[in-house]
């Protein structure tokens, strides 16, 4: 069923993104269009479940300092949230204005940053949600992590940008292969031990990406944890939001509508 809210159709990705729609499925069916990879699909064990609010659009997981926050989109409904893991409870919201979609987050130093997506303007906050300052930058904002140094972001294209936080100057991009051909649709990202983990937007995959190189080494696929999702409430969307808790070393993932947060154990 089609879709009532805006989707985001890479512009490098045009032609694909046509052959994805013409069946008026929308972004809620996993798609089956992508070659054959040689990429090993690893799994993974579900350690554990919680609630996640069914209103949350999200575009933006993390979890600092054992704290968990999300981001979430669409006009006239995105936010910065701090919620409570076991209840899904949101303990503080922050809204942006209604000009305004937001995208993906992410935490450098104690300040934290959020992406816009056509606006092409990042804001900068502190922990308590006090919007410090804004940038402007010359792309669309999709998703957003860190490596401690630069912040990574993507547009939906298959490149990670790499920018000074302080100034957001472009210090590098790194394009993305899977097989030796360029990836596409990365959104969500999360970066761990020099690897950036991204949602592939329309896919219930998590690509893991060597930063350095940029080449695609592994690849997760969600689609049990969507198809769950999907049977508890109808309205469920894509995958999107990966979180690392790099005291507790737990890995977490929802999607966009999910009506659950999965704690997972990622395989080898």
């Amino acid at each position: 069923m089609f879709t009532p809210f805006q989707l985001k159709p890479s512009w490098k990705w045009a032609l694909l993104w046509v052959m994805m729609s013409s069946c008026g499925q929308g972004e809620t069916t996993p798609s089956t269009d992508q070659p054959v990879s040689s990429v090993p699909t690893h799994g993974f064990d579900v350690v554990a479940a919680f609630p996640h609010d069914t209103g949350s659009y999200t575009q933006g997981l993390i979890i600092y300092k054992g704290q968990l926050y999300e981001g979430t989109g669409q006009y006239g409904a995105s936010a910065l949230l701090k919620t409570e893991l076991s209840t899904g409870r949101s303990l503080q919201r922050a809204g942006l204005d209604k000009m305004y979609f937001g995208e993906g987050i992410t935490i450098l130093n104690d300040t934290l940053y959020q992406l816009t997506w056509k606006e092409k303007k990042i804001f900068v906050y502190d922990l308590n949600f006090k919007k410090i300052r804004s940038f402007e930058i010359d792309k669309e904002g999709w998703g957003l992590t860190t490596n401690g140094t630069d912040l990574i972001l993507t547009n939906g294209s298959g490149d990670l940008f790499f920018y000074a936080p302080q100034t957001m100057t472009l210090r590098k991009v790194q394009t993305v292969t899977e097989n030796g051909s360029p990836s596409y649709n990365l959104n969500e990202l999360e970066y761990v031990d020099g690897y950036v983990y991204a949602n592939q937007y329309t896919y219930p995959y998590v690509l893991k990406i060597d930063a350095a190189t940029g080449v695609v080494v592994a690849k997760y696929d969600l689609s049990p944890l969507w198809e769950r999702c999907k049977q508890q409430y109808p309205n469920t969307e894509v995958p999107n939001g990966i979180a690392y808790d790099s005291e507790q070393k737990k890995w977490y993932v929802t999607g966009k509508y999910w009506p659950l947060l999965f704690q997972i154990q990622l395989g080898h």
